[in-house]
């Protein structure tokens, strides 16, 4: 167990490019390997179009100069996610990797004109619907279709393949991940937002979810529209009603993503995003937007200004968002607790964990979990059950780090958003950083890059400052990551050392984890013999 890296375990469970095609097909460009794997299909610039033409049968290849929230529905129905910003953390890496999709960020040499709907690069130009490939395990970028085959886990373990078991990759992975659940003292849980990743996981063996982002549920169908009318709204009423909307889709997600764990544990974070991003931003949007929800379109432009923020990483976002509209918050949790008690009622038991973004101060965390309380019990009394449930915050700016031993006064649990820790840690944007992140490589400033494996010397000691804190006021404090640095092998080995509960990661990058903390747990048994 201990003579397989770790890192390269991914590559078993990615697509792959048939070999005898490749022979015959140009790389045009080069890009960062965010999401393992290889993927061919039809260029799309934008997540409508991109969707149409997945409805159709066509397979997709979304390509942006990088995406937001507003582009999931487009990633979803994409065979891979291709831009030209964006590092290995960045929103399309990250989403991609979750999903399990191929994906090539930063390829800084294309030129996209979302006006004309082109690609060029290098003396190349491709419109949309044109072919394109990607390998998202070493960041290639192809001129046209390349036949592509799925690895022999994947067929074995997603669809049940009879053949792919029977295969000695298979076995061998089988075996493999059955080593590593006898040794592993840190559990390993995914980041999913739907009961589809939840299974996948599962199936991969991950102990739970350690990151459900609820923001992802509003891009489904015409949802969106309930959320920019609530964010839209005047007054608090008419927010209300909005969010009334809402309330039963998220509670179905819910529901779904209870039954598909059943009975293991589900960390879930309450709105994080700042509201602009779920915003249209064009005139033709804007003015659809207004229509759907029943405004002037110059109601819908003036909220979209009044949202403008210069640094939005850095403002009305988080646990703010349910400070300032706690009718938000309570929403998300009365959908939350109505699903438990529903899945519950059917024999299926329930282990929600309430999560509160962003907290830097614990009077910000405690009024959001006097609502949660609130609502719990509500829900309770008008289903005549009991729920269990745990209330906590995701450790992600330094003054929460700082102030860990005040906050675990609230907090049941803390789990370390280490994509945002880094970020206000070092005061690098993940995004941004690409331009000089290589030569700072190159000169040994840092040996790694810092959102894709934990700065263990900086923002390590933030969180060891944070677990020794929590613990000091609650010893039996539950202790997490659920950043994407969950699923890198050098960042579990770390987490291992620091005596977390868990790491969380995405669902694809689970078998890695579970293998590197397997190892942590032996190097760590060889070394108290010694």
């Amino acid at each position: 167990m201990t003579r397989v890296p770790a890192d390269q375990l991914d590559q078993v469970l990615a697509p792959v490019f048939d070999r005898t095609a490749l022979k015959n097909t140009a790389a045009i460009a080069t890009g960062l390997p965010a999401g393992p794997g290889a993927a061919s299909g039809k260029i799309y610039f934008n997540a409508e179009r991109a969707v149409e033409a997945a409805e159709k049968g066509d397979k997709v290849l979304l390509v942006r100069i990088e995406t937001s929230p507003e582009d999931l529905r487009g990633m979803i129905a994409a065979e891979g996610i291709l831009t030209a910003r964006g590092g290995v953390s960045s929103h399309a890496a990250l989403v991609a990797r979750q999903m399990g999709k191929v994906c090539v960020c930063g390829a800084s040499a294309l030129h996209i004109s979302y006006e004309a709907s082109t690609l060029e690069v290098g003396g190349h130009k491709f419109k949309q619907g044109d072919w394109l490939s990607i390998d998202g395990t070493s960041g290639t970028v192809y001129a046209g279709q390349v036949a592509t085959m799925p690895s022999e886990v994947i067929q074995g373990l997603l669809s049940g393949d009879a053949k792919a078991r029977a295969g000695s990759t298979y076995q061998n992975f089988v075996q493999l991940m059955g080593w590593c659940a006898k040794v592993t003292r840190l559990q390993v849980r995914t980041n999913a937002d739907s009961p589809e990743q939840t299974r996948n996981a599962i199936s991969f063996g991950a102990s739970g979810i350690g990151l459900c982002r609820t923001e992802h549920m509003f891009f489904e169908g015409d949802r969106i529209y309930a959320v920019r009318e609530m964010i839209v709204a005047e007054s608090v009423e008419a927010r209300t009603a909005a969010l009334a909307k809402l309330l039963p889709y998220q509670r179905a997600d819910f529901a779904g993503i209870f039954t598909a764990l059943k009975g293991l544990p589900a960390t879930i974070r309450l709105l994080d995003p700042p509201l602009h991003e779920f915003l249209p931003h064009d005139d033709t949007t804007v003015r659809e937007t207004a229509e759907k929800i029943g405004v002037k379109p110059e109601q819908v432009s003036r909220r979209v200004t009044e949202l403008h923020e210069f640094n939005p990483m850095l403002g009305f976002r988080g646990c703010r968002l349910g400070v300032t509209y706690p009718e938000i918050s309570e929403m998300q949790c009365r959908a939350i607790f109505e699903a438990a008690a529903d899945v519950q009622k059917k024999g299926i038991k329930v282990r929600p964990e309430i999560m509160i973004p962003l907290v830097g101060f614990k009077k910000e965390l405690d009024l959001q979990v006097e609502i949660v309380h609130r609502v719990a019990a509500e829900v309770a009394a008008k289903k005549k059950t009991k729920i269990n449930y745990l209330v906590g915050t995701m450790i992600e700016v330094p003054r929460g780090a700082l102030t860990s031993h005040e906050i675990a006064e609230t907090a049941q649990f803390f789990s370390f958003g280490t994509n945002d820790l880094t970020q206000t840690a070092l005061g690098m944007s993940r995004d941004d950083s690409g331009s000089f992140l290589p030569k700072y490589q190159e000169l040994e400033i840092v040996k790694k890059n810092p959102f894709a494996s934990i700065d263990q010397t900086g923002v390590g000691r933030l969180m060891q400052i944070a677990v020794e804190g929590g613990r000091q006021t609650r010893p039996d404090i539950k202790l997490g990551i659920c950043g994407e640095h969950g699923g890198d092998p050098d960042s579990v080995k770390f987490c291992h050392k620091l005596g977390l509960t868990y790491v969380s990661c995405s669902p694809f990058r689970v078998p890695t984890a579970r293998l590197a903390a397997a190892q942590a747990a032996l190097a760590d048994a060889k070394a108290k013999k010694k």
